[in-house]
């Protein structure tokens, strides 16, 4: 039902419709507000009319801002100062809009007459809307005109209107308690966390001291927490020993527990994996030489790889090695990179950006913390230190940080002193730091060895911290939304607003998906918008270059692509063809190495006929020795008897006895 029928049926002109409208769902002062509307709409979009009847009635958000404990009034206040700016006109219209949206017919069930204002309020307008003059041609102030690029009329439309769902995280860049619930896990610091779908695992930590080993996980669709009860498997399982200071990597259906402080250390670093599908742990074998037992490191997951950098060995030695595992060959690789590396530190953070560069910020040693940036380039293995833009974070040691895009959220740690209240973000394209938000008090996402993942929550991106410890150890959880896009939904926001002085229209179409700043005075928020028909014709043409722009853009980086790829292609094609060369080669040396073996099997065999034949005459020259010595002795017995013979001849003679008389 468009606006132009509903006054048509009606009657009621703004303001007074406006206050018809607010008096029919409980802002007349007979009753609660809040209660009134939470007994009508869904909480989002009673939210969503409490801030636009708050920014009709009184202006924009000028209190304090609540405490975040108190989740109902925080998030009446987040949603009210997310309206920045918006003049009364367009608060009450989107009131009624939004109205007529989730109860056609209030009208009619509200009474006829004209409910008179509850709070007086100041407003440079007239209480009649006027129609919009554009090129000389009248439109009706609430619909949109849609235009050619000639200036002709196409047709018209119902501007829409985005029902933000302020629910438990439904604002963006504050940090909000959702209402969890289940076995909580116990309190704990320097534990390990990881995302996996809708579920965020927790594993280990420090607990006054005491190392912890449990395993437990929080589903983020309902936000009930449950302990995992490790199953008995095959001969791979393990039992795990408690440890802290460890990382917890998300790989496929698997979680891998890497490093980390134990009663009793190892001497290199373990690789632990747990089975999310069977739930059992086991040690994976690696090979190369591994890294050294530590603590307080950084893994980071490239591709199928691990990187890992720096922390802390069991004796207390701070470390700035870097190490690479592959994750499909399991193989360890030390990395000699060039270039100045960051000092040895631990409970330090670590990013990658575009699948190349590894960023490395703050930390610790045994005597202070770091706020230096560290830059190594994957693909060269050169460390670099960049100057740091924006509102450079404080040194800090035991923060935790996670990617969106091309964003870079750092949250908590501590200089041992205090723990950080702000969450910053760097942009690490452009090395800027800006504040996302603060938080007041003791919250755990100001204290020291919490964990931080990222996950989806509704279609969008969430932050998810959990526990720490800032004087005590908590087991909280967390949540912030942010609001930051991409590059192009930002470029095509900045043409879109047209340099009028007048108030930004928040109505958007929810298929455009796009945001923008307001401005510095907003504090960063982000709110949605679209092109209204009040702007001139201009507006669009702008947008219409843009896209062209955009456009030309992306087919020129087409064009490169194809280029790329076309050489791709021909260097495969040139790569297949070297290997075929290599292939013919390789069967020729094998052919070549056969016929050797061949050869060398014949000689074998002829070496092994003369060894039986060196062995054969060596036995006949023994024999024939032999032969010789018994033939010498025969000849010399011979001759003895020859000569034995002779001699009785002659003394037989000479003593007168015949010649045979000895015989006889």
């Amino acid at each position: 039902m468009s606006m132009a029928m509903a006054r048509a049926s009606s009657g009621l002109q703004y303001p007074e419709r406006f206050y018809a409208a607010a008096s029919y769902v409980g802002f007349d002062g007979s009753n609660s507000p809040t209660k009134s509307l939470t007994s009508k709409f869904p909480k989002s979009t009673a939210l969503l009319l409490y801030s636009l009847y708050q920014q009709a009635s009184v202006g924009p958000c000028n209190i304090p801002e609540p405490s975040s404990w108190k989740i109902v009034e925080h998030s009446k206040w987040a949603s009210w100062n997310q309206l920045g700016n918006m003049s009364s006109t367009e608060a009450m219209r989107l009131f009624v809009k939004i109205l007529e949206e989730e109860d056609p017919g209030w009208y009619s069930r509200a009474s006829n007459s004209v409910v008179e204002p509850v709070i007086d309020v100041q407003m440079n307008h007239n209480s009649k809307v006027e129609p919009v003059i554009e090129n000389g041609t009248t439109y009706p102030p609430e619909t949109k005109t849609i235009s050619s690029e000639n200036g002709s009329q196409v047709g018209t439309q119902d501007k829409d209107v985005v029902v933000e769902r302020f629910g438990s995280i439904g604002v963006y860049d504050q940090w909000i308690a959702p209402p969890v619930s289940g076995q909580r896990p116990k309190a704990r610091y320097e534990h390990g966390a990881a995302a996996v779908q809708d579920k965020l695992y927790i594993y280990g930590g420090n607990h006054n001291g005491r190392y912890l080993s449990d395993l437990h996980v929080l589903d983020l669709r309902n936000w009930t927490w449950s302990k995992l009860e490790v199953k008995a498997g095959g001969e791979s399982s393990t039992t795990l020993d408690s440890c802290a200071g460890h990382s917890l990597i998300a790989w496929g259906n698997k979680l891998l527990s890497i490093a980390g402080h134990t009663k009793d250390p190892s001497e290199s670093i373990q690789v632990k994996e747990f089975n999310l599908q069977t739930a059992t742990w086991s040690t994976l074998k690696t090979y190369g030489k591994a890294p050294i037992s530590r603590g307080g490191q950084t893994v980071s997951l490239v591709g199928n790889t691990l990187v890992i950098f720096g922390g802390q060995d069991a004796k207390r030695t701070l470390l700035n090695d870097l190490h690479i595992l592959d994750l499909e060959t399991m193989t360890w690789d030390e990395i000699d990179a060039v270039g100045v590396p960051p000092s040895p530190r631990s409970d330090h953070t670590a990013a990658v950006h575009v699948e190349r560069y590894l960023l490395i910020f703050g930390g610790g040693s045994h005597a202070t913390c770091y706020n230096d940036l560290h830059v190594l380039d994957l693909q060269t293995m050169e460390w670099s230190r960049p100057t740091q833009q924006g509102d450079i974070p404080t040194p800090r040691a035991g923060h935790a940080g996670v990617t969106v895009g091309e964003n870079w959220f750092i949250v908590g740690g501590g200089d041992n002193k205090s723990g950080a209240s702000e969450t910053v973000v760097l942009n690490m394209s452009t090395l800027a730091w800006s504040v996302v938000t603060s938080v007041q008090g003791r919250v755990s996402v100001a204290s020291e060895g919490l964990s931080l993942v990222v996950s989806s929550f509704d279609g969008e991106d969430v932050l998810v911290s959990f526990g720490g410890y800032n004087g005590r150890y908590n087991n909280e959880v967390y949540v912030l939304k942010p609001s930051h896009k991409s590059t192009l939904q930002s470029k095509i926001i900045e043409n879109s607003i047209p340099d009028s002085g007048s108030a930004v229209q928040n109505a958007t179409n929810p298929t455009r998906d796009l945001e923008s700043e307001f401005g510095a005075g907003h504090e960063g928020k982000i709110w949605e918008i679209s092109v209204d028909s009040t702007y001139p014709t201009k507006s669009k043409g702008d947008l219409v270059s843009v896209l062209k722009a955009e456009r030309e853009e992306l087919e020129s980086s087409l064009s490169k692509e194809k280029l790329h790829t076309l050489q791709l292609k021909q260097e495969l094609a040139d790569a297949e063809s070297s290997n075929s060369d290599l292939y013919k080669e390789l069967q020729s040396v094998r052919g070549q190495l056969a016929a050797e073996q061949s050869r060398c099997f014949k000689l074998e065999v002829e070496v092994a006929e003369l060894g039986q034949k060196l062995q054969n005459f060596g036995t006949l020259q023994k024999e024939l020795e032999l032969l010789q010595r018994q033939k010498a002795a025969s000849e010399q017995a011979a001759l003895s008897a020859k000569q034995r013979q002779g001699s009785g001849g002659v003394w037989g003679w000479l003593a007168g006895t015949p010649p045979d008389a000895d015989d006889e």
